[in-house]
Formats: C-alpha cells, sequence, structure tokens
C-alpha cells in the first residue's frame, strides 16, 4: 500500500507539473477553450497508451462528443500558429539541454488513401523503399542533455501544389507553394534562428549538404554548418588559385568574379589522391556508456565548384572533412563545413559524426507520442499536432533533467 501510494503522489506530482508546463508554453493561445484543448491533447500524448490518434485518446480520457468536436476543430480549422508553442518550448527547455547543434532532417509518415495533404507514393529512408506516405521536414536541438524540435514543414510535392481542388480539400492556404526539401529547411533554421535559443552549427545528411542553394543560404545568415555531401561532389582542391581575369579589350565591364587556376574534381577523387601523413585518428562519438568511438579523418580546404562556376559567386573556402577507415576500400563519408579554418580538428569531427541522435529523437516521437498518428485531413492540422507532440516532447525532456526525475507513467 505504501509504494502504491508513493506511485500515486509521484504521479499526481507530475501532472501537476504537466499542467503548468503546458499552461506556461500555450499562454500565447488567445482562447481559453484553446489553451484547454491544447492541454487536453498534450494529456493524451503523454499519460495514455495505445494509439494517439484523436477519437481513442478521447475515449480513454473518458471525454465527451461535444470535447471531441471542439478538439477536431481546434486541430483541422482554428487560426493559431503552431510556432508559437515550438517557440515557447524551444526558449524554456534549450538552454536546459547544453544544445551542441542543430540537425535538419526528414522523416515519413505511412498513409492510406490519397486526401491527406502531400501525401502521394514517393520514396521514403524511413519505410526504406517507395510507399504511398506524407513527409515531414523538421530541424531538432541536439545536446548534450537531449534533443528539442524546433520546427516542422510538411512536404508538399508539385502535383499537390498545382491542383487546387486538392489544396481547398485539404486547407492548404493559397501562399503555400511548392518547396524543395532544402528549401524548407532554410525556411525552419531561418525561423529558429529569431528564437531566444543558443545557436549551433547545422548538421544534415547529404540529401541537404548537396543543395547549394542551402549551403549558401545559412552562410548568408552567419550560421555554421557541417553538412554531408555525396562522393561525386565537385570542388576545387587546395591548391586552387583565383584571380579575376584581366580585361582584354575596351568594351563591355571590366571582370570581377575570380576564376580558378585548374579544372574541379570530386571530393572522392580528391580524397584518394590526399598523402599519408594527412589522415588523422580522432575520437568522433561517445556512446551511451562513456566510451569513446575513433575514426580515421582528413581535413582539407576546398571552394565548392556549384556556386563559382554556376552562381558567379566569389570562392569561398570551406572545410572538407573525409572518413575513410582503414579496412574499407575507399572513404565512407565526406562534409563541408565553413566553421573557422583554425577549428579543432576533433570538433569537426564530433559534430560529422553527430546526426545519427537524430533518428532516435524521431523513435521517441513516433513509438512514444504519436507523431505519426494524426489521421485529419487539413494541412494546418498536421502542423498543429506537430506543434502539440513537439509540447510532449519537451516536457519529457525536462522532466528527465530533474534530479532522481520518475519516467510519467
Amino acid at each position: 500500500m505504501e509504494a502504491t501510494s508513493e506511485r500515486e503522489t509521484a504521479a499526481i506530482g507530475t501532472r501537476e507539473r504537466m499542467v503548468g508546463f503546458v499552461g506556461e508554453v500555450v499562454s500565447g493561445l488567445a482562447l481559453a477553450r484553446q489553451r484547454e484543448n491544447a492541454l487536453l491533447y498534450v494529456r493524451g500524448l503523454v499519460e495514455q497508451g495505445g494509439r494517439k490518434s484523436l477519437q481513442p485518446t478521447l475515449f480513454r480520457l473518458e471525454e465527451t462528443a461535444a470535447r471531441y468536436e471542439s478538439m477536431q476543430q481546434f486541430l483541422a480549422d482554428s487560426p493559431w500558429e503552431p510556432e508559437l508553442l515550438i517557440r515557447a518550448c524551444a526558449e524554456r527547455v534549450g538552454p536546459k539541454i547544453g544544445v551542441t547543434a542543430w540537425v535538419v532532417d526528414d522523416t515519413g509518415v505511412a498513409k492510406d488513401g490519397k486526401h491527406s495533404p502531400g501525401v502521394k507514393r514517393q520514396y521514403s529512408g524511413t519505410l526504406g523503399k517507395v510507399g504511398n506516405c506524407q513527409i515531414t521536414v523538421s530541424v531538432h536541438a541536439v545536446g548534450e542533455r537531449g534533443t528539442l524540435p524546433l520546427g516542422w514543414s510538411l512536404y508538399l510535392p508539385e502535383e499537390w501544389c498545382d491542383d487546387l481542388e486538392r489544396r481547398r480539400k485539404a486547407k492548404i492556404p493559397d501562399e503555400v507553394v511548392f518547396q524543395t526539401k532544402p528549401q524548407l529547411a532554410s525556411g525552419l533554421c531561418e525561423r529558429a534562428a529569431g528564437f531566444e535559443l543558443p545557436q549551433a552549427p547545422v548538421l544534415a545528411d547529404c540529401a541537404y549538404g548537396d543543395d547549394s542553394r542551402l549551403r549558401t543560404r545559412l552562410h548568408a545568415l552567419e550560421r555554421e554548418y557541417v553538412l554531408a555531401v555525396s562522393a561525386q561532389m565537385s570542388v576545387y582542391g587546395p591548391e586552387t588559385a583565383f584571380a579575376v581575369p584581366e580585361r582584354t579589350g575596351t568594351r563591355g565591364r571590366p571582370r570581377t568574379v575570380a576564376r580558378p587556376d585548374r579544372k574541379p574534381e570530386s571530393v572522392r577523387t580528391l580524397a584518394e589522391r590526399l598523402p599519408a601523413p594527412v589522415w588523422q585518428t580522432l575520437p568522433c562519438r561517445t556512446t551511451a556508456a562513456g566510451e569513446e568511438v575513433c575514426g580515421r579523418f582528413a581535413f582539407v580546404r576546398v571552394v565548392a565548384t556549384h556556386p563559382v562556376r554556376n552562381d558567379h559567386q566569389p570562392p569561398r573556402w570551406e572545410w572538407l572533412i573525409i572518413e575513410w577507415p582503414e579496412d574499407q576500400q575507399a572513404p565512407t563519408d565526406y562534409w563541408l563545413s565553413n566553421l573557422a579554418e583554425d577549428e579543432p580538428r576533433e570538433r569537426l569531427a564530433r559534430l560529422a559524426r553527430l546526426r545519427w541522435t537524430i533518428e532516435l529523437d524521431y523513435r521517441q516521437l513516433k513509438g512514444e507520442l504519436g507523431l505519426d498518428h494524426y489521421e485529419g485531413r487539413s494541412y494546418l492540422g498536421f502542423h498543429h499536432h506537430t506543434a502539440l507532440v513537439t509540447c510532449a516532447h519537451a516536457f519529457l525532456t525536462e522532466e528527465r533533467l530533474r534530479p532522481r526525475a520518475r519516467r510519467p507513467v
């Protein structure tokens, strides 16, 4: 009986803290009913087992049919801004987790039918194949003591953006136009940069790192990055000299764009010609057990080809980070980074290998908090759902940071 009483007391304390947490982060919502519904929804995500879609959740919470109608309207149609909640969570919890990086990625949500916004047969890394799904792009703060979503954008394929009838049924705002996943990522990073949150280098896989416009935009925003790139990525090597060609005649404007003195090469070709002394074995990851994992890296200053040759931008020197394990026939990974030239090599290696932690974030967001359980067909509703899932995730992160905190039942 005493043990049961202790568990009940702990559960009551957890619920009281959750009420206080949600009350603070939803305080920017204009209406009391909106704030009530937000609390109820987060309660369902945190406290209840089973599928986290609306109807079964409210059934487990023993709510009425009237509440169900109110909650549907709150999710699908109510004009509250999801960023209000995400920003409030970020500014409350972000400083507590010791932010070391921001990670950009995307995840697939398997769907039946064709009416959910953005759904189509498309490749999803989550599914590991082409399947009927939605894809959402997100950015997350990753820290020494936890992670925190900083924004979500549902990817809308061009066929969705061009179909007026489908747009209206899914309640997609007129101002929403087609954007690639790197463009969505750029917008999320730019928005999160306005939060009162520790800034940190942006990390992403080669689906984002190969996009020169994303790298250029992040650099223009003065955001540091360490972005994976493909082996075929073209660069000018460290021996390259750039100079503005002399004017050869009296007509036309003087030339202002610096040109290289040699042809570019792929990062794999560059890696294969590097001399043995440049390769270093460095710690690049610490396991949950506190063990250091090392990798074999080379660090070379290069200029990416596309911005210079195609966009006529001045050359910008960056780090090319290469990992080539001794037991492999070829390098396994490549990254481009705009971190400073005197940046410690170990930090570059650790940032390059840190992106994998996002998979653990997605696992909790889906497996425990129902990120992929939203069954509505509203574009705004999807983003409302992700904002509320972010609230639940942020609360649990804060709970774990409490001394001797017990995980909510």
